[in-house]
């Protein structure tokens, strides 16, 4: 259930959520939002941002649904003017939307399949930050990148994967030096082997492999941590190997 006003710590801030419609994504609004954020629900496929807003507001909470392809400048750049123009401020951004494939020796990968990886998962993550850090800027916050722990490890035959993701961290704490000034901390997450519908993990035990509630964990604890700190890079592992 939703903390009542008064108690809730992000009453009154504006979260923008991508890849919000399953799995980490919609743990992460839905944990957001139980905080008292006003969470932007954005993704490609309108039907599941609706599920995840319907199920944000029969919990108190607040969804609002915002379709967008982060691969696309354009759709972002509007999005960012619709955040603005129905919020007039943006306080937590999480860059979650990423896709795997890419599976197989790295000789034998389409280029196009190097590309979509790439594009999504690295290159939607500059188009969100750079359509939404100025107007952060005008009163500080967080932006928060859902990474891997392939982009700490090697990832024999997943190398377009573990690019992008060992990408994805260089940019993170590139950024948060550059931000800092502003009062916009930086922070990435390195989730481990994550049960949701789209990450099937064959031979693995599920029960033992993390979940996207625990993900959506770290990022309650990163945006209600003391202004005086941030954590930087969290790496979050099972507690056993599945």
């Amino acid at each position: 259930m939703t903390k009542s006003a008064s108690n809730a710590p992000l009453t009154g801030q504006v979260a923008v959520v991508t890849g919000a419609g399953r799995g980490i994504g919609s743990a992460i609004a839905a944990s957001l939002a139980s905080l008292g954020a006003r969470v932007v629900l954005c993704g490609r496929t309108r039907e599941p941002l609706e599920t995840t807003a319907a199920a944000i507001q029969n919990h108190g909470g607040q969804g609002s649904v915002m379709e967008c392809d982060v691969t696309d400048l354009h759709s972002v750049e509007a999005l960012a003017q619709r955040v603005e123009r129905t919020f007039s401020r943006i306080n937590i951004l999480v860059n979650n939307a990423g896709i795997g494939g890419g599976g197989g020796p790295l000789h034998q990968l389409p280029p196009d399949v190097w590309d979509q990886v790439l594009n999504t998962n690295l290159r939607g993550v500059y188009y969100c930050m750079r359509s939404f850090v100025p107007l952060m800027m005008r009163q500080g916050g967080h932006i928060i990148n859902i990474s891997s722990i392939a982009g700490k490890n090697p990832l024999p035959n997943g190398a377009a994967y573990a690019a992008s993701k060992w990408g994805l961290n260089g940019l993170s704490c590139s950024v948060a030096e550059e931000l800092r000034g502003h009062n916009i901390r930086v922070s990435v997450i390195c989730p481990g082997s994550t049960q949701t519908e789209f990450s099937p993990h064959g031979g693995m035990n599920t029960e033992k492999m993390l979940q996207a509630a625990d993900v959506a964990h770290v990022v309650a604890m990163i945006v209600t941590q003391a202004p005086q700190s941030f954590a930087s890079e969290i790496v979050l592992r099972p507690t056993q190997k599945p």
